[in-house]
């Protein structure tokens, strides 16, 4: 590879193939690429792109998404990517990141789970940690807010119905649904999820606060208890 952009044909060069063809038809190194602006000594911005990548696939989320998952010191360690560059690149994640949020907020209907785990997908699936999180509503399952009870270690994220309901009274809501994720990919619920969930649905009934459902966020994978008939085996055993 020429150690120049320059030294590529034109129709080769990120800047110039972007503009013919659109950014879709540029490589995730080309992308890099042109955000990277330029390279370093005897390097180009296309083979830096294509180190940044390298080091992406010794981690557990090999590609694009990988940059998410390394700081800024990390960055930093690649021959080339100075303080910069690092933040540049953070901050494209982010945006990234947000940009996806914003789209799922447009679809966000709180009686569809898919468009609720679509919804956080893109701000939970990257963390490395668990977070739960309480969407609390009205009668008429409209949103009053939302909040963050508890962010937790890399396998388990602990809470108590008592902060859930201290929440829910605080925004006088009758309605909630729970979100977290698990940072192993897998929305698999755990016998600690099944646990805690079955204590908050039960309490919130004695106090006439409604637990309507509680979504888990894998990698691009998510699982209602609700859609799983998991809440109406709560239900049937209320009725016995």
């Amino acid at each position: 590879m020429p150690n120049s952009i320059r030294e590529l044909p034109q129709e080769q060069r990120p800047y110039e193939k972007c503009l013919q063809k659109g950014a879709s038809s540029l490589t995730d190194s080309e992308l890099l690429a042109v955000i990277l602006k330029t390279g370093t000594t005897g390097c180009n911005s296309i083979d830096l792109a294509a180190e940044i990548l390298r080091t992406t696939e010794q981690s557990s989320y090999p590609g694009l998404a990988g940059i998410l998952h390394l700081s800024v010191k990390d960055l930093m360690t690649i021959h080339g990517i100075g303080p910069v560059k690092a933040v540049q690149l953070k901050c494209i994640g982010e945006l990234s990141k947000r940009i996806a949020t914003s789209v799922a907020k447009t679809q966000l209907c709180l009686s569809q789970p898919q468009t609720i785990a679509r919804y956080y997908m893109e701000q939970l699936r990257h963390e490395e940690t668990e977070r739960i999180l309480c969407m609390m509503m009205d009668t008429h399952m409209h949103l009053l807010g939302e909040s963050v009870l508890s962010s937790g270690t890399v396998n388990a994220s602990l809470i108590t119905p008592r902060e859930v309901f201290i929440e829910a009274l605080r925004y006088h809501a009758v309605n909630l649904i729970l979100v977290h994720n698990h940072p192993s990919g897998s929305p698999v619920p755990s016998s600690d999820d099944l646990m805690i969930t079955e204590k908050i649905y039960y309490a919130g009934e004695m106090i006439g606060i409604h637990l309507t459902d509680h979504i888990i966020i894998g990698d691009q994978k998510y699982i209602s208890f609700r859609e799983q008939g998991i809440f109406k085996g709560y239900q049937d055993h209320s009725a016995v």
